[in-house]
């Protein structure tokens, strides 16, 4: 296997997670250059045997088959544009542009076909591609209910839609927030200290998209709390999901319960090395791991799927996270922001240039 070659712009803590997924996936994958302009940041050369470059020219002079886009809100649009204009196809980080105005802006990039995707990567989490998996498997029947608390903002708003099969609609949408005490945990930066009580943000969320219900529900510390979880409960006629249970009816007098298990090797005794196989319920497996045996955290076989699809769309492939999807994304998430600080209900009939497709 001939690794696919690509480049990443921008040197933050997101940036990162590919190149420490193409550091332990080299037969996958092989970062060509970094781009930054900051020379403080240009320091990363010896810790992941990738260059450094200092201008869009001498990092596309090393013919990456495509450019990662891992920058600040504000600075993704212009870059968009300016790769756009050089036909480099794009994976770009969340959200591609910070506001309403300039998601309204970005109209040009989807009618000329720019080749770019969104890193949506949960999708792709081993647990929640299993669950999607059953879904998109019609055992659930019709969902009309989905209530996620998985991920912030557009990414939790993305997991609603693509439960639902909602697509690009319109919602109305009810949204609250609350605050509340909490011991503080860990953050980018490790462990606490010393016990801190902080403040916590809570946002609730209630999209009705056309008679399908996603309630969405976040609190600010979850992705890093030692004691917030995540969950996630998806309804259709014939059966639920709840977590990692899922009750189904085999026909109208036969119901079934069975249990999602995480298989992963290296747990009590087992010498298989250190690794996430994949997802079963009963005999049947619902997610196998494409990337045993590297190690990598839930996230990061996320971030390395998105990796190996943009891999696929460049060679003529489907897309797996368009623009106008996570354009509508963030679109939903400032709606919600927008119900939560003001009127408690909005409507939200979509983007004017997705409308107009």
């Amino acid at each position: 296997m001939t690794p696919a070659a690509f480049a990443i712009v921008g040197t933050g803590w997101r940036s990162r997670f590919y190149l420490r997924v193409a550091r332990a996936l080299p037969e996958r994958f092989r970062v060509t250059g970094i781009f930054t302009r900051d020379p403080a940041r240009r320091t990363l050369e010896p810790e992941w045997s990738a260059p450094t470059r200092g201008s869009l020219d001498e990092l596309l002079a090393d013919r990456p088959s495509f450019v990662v886009v891992s920058v600040p809100w504000s600075v993704t649009p212009g870059l968009l544009r300016e790769l756009a204009d050089r036909r480099m196809p794009v994976l770009a980080e969340t959200p591609p542009a910070p506001d309403l105005d300039g998601l309204e802006a970005l109209g040009d990039l989807f009618r000329r076909d720019a080749p770019i995707q969104v890193a949506e990567q949960y999708q792709f989490q081993p647990m929640l591609a299993a669950q999607l998996s059953l879904v998109a498997s019609g055992r659930l029947g019709s969902v009309s209910e989905v209530q996620e608390s998985v991920a912030h903002a557009y990414h939790g708003i993305d997991l609603l839609r693509r439960f639902l099969g909602t697509g690009l609609g319109p919602a109305t949408i009810t949204a609250r927030r609350f605050r509340s005490p909490i011991v503080a945990g860990p953050d980018r930066s490790g462990p606490p200290v010393h016990e801190v009580v902080a403040t916590t943000e809570q946002t609730l969320a209630w999209l009705d998209f056309d008679g399908r219900l996603g309630v969405h529900d976040f609190v600010d510390d979850q992705y890093f709390s030692w004691i917030r979880g995540r969950r996630l409960l998806v309804r259709g006629e014939r059966g639920e999901i709840d977590g990692s249970t899922v009750r189904l009816l085999l026909d109208a007098r036969t119901p079934v319960e069975m249990e999602l298990v995480r298989r992963d090797t290296g747990r009590g005794g087992n010498l298989e090395g250190l690794h996430h196989v994949g997802v079963t319920m009963g005999a049947e497996w619902l997610y196998r791991n494409p990337f045993v045996p590297a190690r990598l955290t839930d996230d990061e076989i996320a971030v390395a799927t998105c990796l190996d699809r943009m891999v696929a769309y460049v060679g003529g492939g489907e897309g797996f996270c368009s623009l106008a999807e996570g354009a509508h994304d963030h679109y939903l998430a400032l709606m919600v922001a927008q119900a939560a600080d003001g009127p408690g209900t909005v409507n939200a009939p979509g983007l004017s240039w997705i409308r107009r497709t």
